[in-house]
């Protein structure tokens, strides 16, 4: 009984992980009944922006637990799960070019302060080592900054 007190409650999100050099992984990631940053659960992207270098998934086939450094996931694919943004979301319109030759079109859908709401203050923010880019065919794509060549936006005062 005492053992279950000090563990975190956790649940199984369902994702690919484009991994170098391995390639296509699909698996779980253990994601937090409760969010640290806000109310709700954690999202996959609080788990991949995290100090630690490591993260773990769960496989199915075969059944396995993976810990995979955070430097080597190029990106993480799962379906898009939320409703329709909040009006105060900004929109940014992306396609992220990446080194493996991937070409991701989608856009950023984030609060962000109104000095600092443009796609380059997104991209440099902070320590985030993962974007997230919201795909046109209703999925999320974390991209790990590290792979990304170049972003490019159609609106040419977004930089």
């Amino acid at each position: 009984m005492a053992e279950t007190r000090l563990k975190i409650p956790k649940f199984l999100k369902e994702v690919t992980l484009w991994v170098h050099p391995e390639g296509r992984v699909v698996g779980s990631l253990f994601l937090r009944e409760q969010s640290i940053n806000h109310a709700g659960i954690e999202e996959p992207i609080e788990a991949l922006n995290q100090e630690q270098p490591f993260i773990v998934l769960q496989r199915q086939s075969p059944a396995e637990l993976r810990f995979y450094n955070l430097s080597s996931i190029v990106r993480v694919e799962y379906p898009n799960d939320d409703s329709e943004p909040a009006q105060d979301v900004v929109k940014l319109p992306c396609t992220v070019h990446l080194m493996d030759g991937a070409m991701i079109p989608g856009s950023i859908r984030e609060r962000l302060p109104h000095d600092h709401a443009r796609l380059f203050d997104y991209l440099n923010r902070g320590s985030d080592r993962f974007v997230k880019i919201h795909c046109e065919d209703d999925t999320v794509c974390l991209v790990n900054k590290s792979y990304i060549i170049q972003v490019t936006s159609p609106e040419v005062s977004d930089w």
